[in-house]
């Protein structure tokens, strides 16, 4: 305990100081030797009446005390009065509270101007003529503590209190500023925000709350805060019931948009979710932090964007990975798609087709599609690079820079690192600029791409226009060599199977709805025949010595065309070139040159095996997480007791290194798994340090909780059923250990290592159900036989299974079913009794262990279980111990699982109750046709009609956009969960007819 605070000489003014806060107060600073200026006017608590009553009996208890104190009947409004008690009986001021307050708590509408002066001038300007009379004093002997008390009310609002929040946050503003203007001069300023039992909370709480809210407790954070000890200033404290908490501003890091450009109001529309992010909030202490962002904003001009391009979001974000694969038979097709193979008696050519030829060579310009595909991947699966948000209605490919660091691999694993490079504003339209690294398994840069697209309508920000003027400009002289070549009627078709499959160079509706009068040539595909060609005329089809080629797309190609390429040789390492469309002599490949390699670059050398294993072989040989989680396994698996005592199912979230491992002492006998869990009972987040010292016993749980180091979500008295790690011999976890290092030599186990406690090596029940599955297979007359549809609801543990002996040729499934013609329950101990003759079923279902449900009658045609073979349950447990012992998730013979009632009845009859309170055409002048799939349902939308009518069949050919969507995406599209442009471009909504009523599908959001 350290030494005890002491207020010797000091004199203190407390205003209010006759009852409740103020009086605690008092008496603290008395007791502790300080001279007491006791202010109270004596009034009620609604700034009525007047009495000294209070104030002196508030002076006798401290003189009783053996202090000093002088009462002062003054009101704060004359604040000079209450300082000049203090000079007159004690010489000087050294600390000043202000507590004084009242209330008039009236809703807005009937305030009066009464109402809101009143309080005002007792709590706002009562603190300012206290605080402004002492403050020459202060600031002349170089010392001063001042407190000023404000409320929650005053910080966060309440109803009925608009005079009184308005005072005191007031007084929050004034306190920050005498801080500052006070620091230089050792006078600190702090303020507090109580809620403590007082005349002005009494009629607020309930007894049983007020008797814990003592002001006892809020008095010796006054007394600490006027100590010559503390150095805070300018702080902020809500204190109450044993408990303080210090607060502060925190804002957003929002969002800067362009100077000197015009913002609307659709601008702050688009970005109003970043804008009120708190994820990474920062906490502004001054008002130059406060105006830091600003002051960033005009000093480094963001790049700036729109609704489709965010180039400060792009240049911030770090790049996007992702993984592609591919192998021999990729390549062949590639080539086959660019052209290759056109003359099957070239043997040239044949060696960029035939995989298994004596020479095989992966043509180089294929080192765009592993970046292409994946980044296809991406947006399948709803993504982007950060910074943009465009769908394929307004890209086109522009340029295109590929450059192959060594000859591909005939098959390889690949990670890109994509990240939009820059973005200029063209006006109207914009251009966006995408670099693409790819990666081999060992972390040697094999390609890189320079993606360059033409976003329409996506321009108009203000920004830089970026570099003018053609380069790769073809010489004024005959070319070197020219290639013709026509591109067979399917290319598009056959090309689209490398992975590009954006419709528009496939279905003829979709490309007229963009103004193309036929599907066009994938500007890859283009790209691919070109650089063949340089590869024919100037490496005879050999392309190793291919370095990098770029290429700007100026004109569509169509299948069917011929391609006419023209080369100059300007060195032996470099050729510039140009294609046009011979039918209609127009160029469709300009700026273009491919460079070449003087010699063939060899891959990089890899590390020995050796050294990597000797990077192993360093790891420290100590306890790990791990192994102490494979330590509880082991326990609860000796113990199965405690599963039964806890019933609680723990999620443990780890750090410094990252983990999460699910204990399970909740369902069936209890389970250790890494991983997580949806649902858990309590979540436990801790360093990785923090929890292996919690385990061992180095560390108390209680003591890091406190400390913050151990955090609990959820049930948090759950986790007081954890304290069976105390009893766990150690021996458990250094078994573990020991068995890990002999393992791999320090790595950590794998997930199935620890996962516990071990299957039985008896039957379980999806043994059994596999077993009938393999007789109905066996037995297929048994569902003429039977004619039945069963449910088998299991628990300890729980599990749901179908019997189906009434559909097909019979399937036996996990899951459930709508609507079975008999429901059996019971535990799975008793069904596998049942099941093995153990146990009569006829018994159980007297005994009540066995519950039928629907169809009593129906449960006899199981008597077929009673002459299946029980080999066939032996070999389906030998199987799942073989192969692990889990047990399989579905029986071997599941079949389709069951069906599933739809949603499109729903959301299409709140589209009519919709339509039927708006006047608004979403869609003027058209039918809408939604073919819903999964299950299977026809909805027809017409616009035409007035009012728009909904309802249910098909338009037969008169639509003017047939929409193809699965119930489960109608769904999340209802529900506002994803966008119509989402699921387009992942493939997961199909448009026939006219495209653009795609993007009117907002009259579905929010249906559900």
């Amino acid at each position: 305990m350290s030494e005890q605070l002491r207020f010797d000489g000091k004199v203190v003014i407390i205003t209010g100081a006759g009852n409740g806060l103020g009086k605690s107060h008092a008496l603290l600073f008395g007791a502790r030797g300080a001279k007491v200026v006791v202010n109270d006017l004596g009034g009620g608590a609604h700034g009525d009446g007047k009495s000294s009553a209070a104030a002196d009996k508030v002076v006798e208890e401290i003189k009783a005390l053996g202090g000093e104190a002088v009462a002062n009947y003054n009101s704060v409004e004359d604040g000079d009065k209450i300082v000049q008690t203090a000079l007159d009986a004690f010489g000087t001021v050294d600390i000043v509270v202000n507590n004084a307050g009242i209330l008039r708590d009236v809703s807005f509408q009937k305030m009066t101007l009464d109402d809101w002066n009143l309080i005002y001038r007792v709590h706002l300007n009562g603190a300012f003529r206290v605080t402004h009379a002492a403050w020459p004093i202060m600031r002349d002997k170089g010392y001063g503590r001042i407190i000023m008390t404000t409320s929650a009310a005053g910080i966060y609002g309440n109803f009925g209190q608009a005079n009184y929040t308005a005072a005191k946050l007031g007084l929050v503003g004034l306190a920050n500023t005498l801080a500052i203007e006070g620091r230089n001069k050792n006078v600190h300023v702090n303020t507090i925000a109580p809620i403590a039992a007082s005349r002005l909370t009494e009629t607020v709480l309930p007894p049983e709350i007020l008797q814990h809210l003592k002001p006892e407790y809020v008095s010796p954070l006054v007394g600490w805060l006027c100590s010559e000890e503390c150095k805070e200033t300018g702080g902020l404290f809500e204190v109450g019931a044993g408990t303080v908490n210090k607060l502060r501003w925190e804002r957003t890091r929002g969002h800067g948009f362009r100077v000197n450009t015009t913002i609307s109001p659709e601008d702050y529309e688009a970005k109003w979710a970043k804008i009120c992010d708190f994820t990474d909030a920062e906490h502004p202490e001054t008002i130059a932090a406060s105006m830091s962002s600003v002051l960033d904003n005009v000093n480094n001009p963001k790049r700036g964007g729109n609704q489709f391009i965010d180039l400060d979001l792009a240049m911030s974000q770090p790049p996007v990975e992702v993984e592609t694969s591919y192998d021999e038979r990729d390549l062949s097709l590639y080539a086959l798609g660019v052209g290759a193979g056109a003359n099957p008696l070239d043997s040239s050519e044949l060696r960029l087709i035939h995989e298994r030829g004596d020479k095989f060579y992966p043509l180089p310009t294929y080192g765009v599609m592993p970046a292409l595909n994946g980044f296809m991947k991406l947006m399948q699966e709803g993504k982007q690079p950060p910074g943009m948000n465009v769908g394929f209605d307004r890209v086109l490919h522009g340029e295109q820079y590929t450059e192959i660091k060594r000859p591909l691999p005939p098959h390889a694993k690949l990670k890109h690192k994509s990240k939009m490079r820059d973005a200029y504003d063209k006006g109207k339209d914009a251009i966006g600029i995408i670099d693409v690294h790819s990666y081999d398994e060992t972390g040697e840069e094999v390609a890189y791409n320079e993606i360059t697209f033409f976003l329409r309508g996506a321009g108009g920000w203000g920004g830089d226009r970026g570099p003018s003027g053609d380069v790769n400009v073809p010489p004024q002289r005959e070319p070197d060599a020219v290639i013709e070549e026509k591109i067979g009627d399917a290319q598009a078709l056959l090309y689209r199977l490398s992975g590009d499959w954006n419709p528009l160079h496939v279905d003829p509706e979709f490309a007229r709805n963009f103004g193309f009068d036929r599907p066009i040539l994938h500007g890859l595909c283009t790209f691919g025949y070109v650089g063949r060609h340089v590869i024919k005329a100037f490496c005879d089809n050999d392309p190793r010595r291919f370095k990098s080629i770029k290429v700007r797309f100026a004109k569509s190609v169509y299948p069917g065309e011929t391609l006419v390429t023209r080369m100059w040789k300007e060195s032996d390492l470099r050729i510039v070139f140009e294609t046009k469309v011979k039918e209609r002599d127009e160029v469709v490949i300009k700026n273009a040159a491919v460079e070449l390699y003087e010699q063939i670059p060899l891959a990089k050398p890899k590390a020995k095996a050796v050294a990597a294993a000797g990077a192993v072989a360093v790891q420290p040989a100590k306890l790990i997480s791990a192994d102490v989680f494979a330590a509880i396994g082991s326990y609860i698996a000796q113990n199965p007791g405690v599963v039964e005592q806890a019933k609680t199912l723990f999620q443990f979230q780890l750090s410094e290194p990252d983990s999460q491992w699910v204990v399970d002492m909740k369902n069936g006998k209890g389970d250790v798994r890494q991983g997580t869990v949806d649902k858990p009972d309590a979540t436990l987040d801790a360093s990785d340090e923090n929890f292996l010292a919690m385990c061992t016993g180095a560390a108390d749980a209680q003591k890091l909780f406190f400390a913050g180091k151990l955090k609990i979500a959820g049930n948090m008295m759950a986790a007081a059923k954890l304290e069976f790690l105390k009893k766990m011999d150690p021996k458990l976890a250094e078994d573990a250990m020991k068995a890990r290092l002999a393992a791999g030599g320090g790595a950590a186990p794998a997930v199935a290592a620890v996962s516990v406690p071990a299957q039985p090596t008896g039957p379980v029940s999806a043994d059994v159900f596999s077993a009938i599955g393999a007789y109905v297979a066996q037995n297929p007359k048994l569902v003429e036989q039977a004619k039945t549809l069963f449910q088998f609801k299991l628990s300890e543990p729980d599990s749901d299974w179908v019997v189906d002996l009434k559909n097909d040729t019979g399937s036996v499934r996990s899951g459930l079913v709508d609507k079975p013609d008999a429901t059996l329950t019971a535990t799975e101990e008793n069904f596998i009794a049942m099941c093995t003759g153990a146990a009569d079923a006829q018994k159980l279902f007297f005994a009540g262990k066995l519950k039928i449900a629907g169809n009593m009658m129906a449960a006899s045609k199981l008597e077929f279980l009673k002459s299946m073979d029980p080999k066939l349950v032996e070999a389906a447990t030998r199987a799942r111990l073989a192969s692990g012992g889990a047990a399989p998730a579905t029986a071997p013979a599941a079949a389709a699982t069951a069906s599933k009632a739809g949603k499109a009845s729903e959301i299409f009859a709140a589209l009519t109750e919709r339509l039927g309170k708006t006047k608004k055409a979403e869609a003027a002048g058209a039918v809408l046709q939604f073919n819903v799939s999964n299950p299977e349902a026809h909805w027809i939308v017409d616009f035409k009609s007035a009012p728009p009518k909904v309802e249910q069949g098909s338009a037969n050919g008169g639509a003017a956009a047939v929409f193809g969507i699965a119930d489960e995406d109608l769904v999340a599209l209802a529900k506002g969960e994803t966008k119509a442009q989402d699921l387009f471009q992942r493939g997961k909504l199909r448009v026939d007819g006219d495209v653009r009523f795609a993007q009117k599908l907002s009259f579905l959001d929010s249906l559900i």
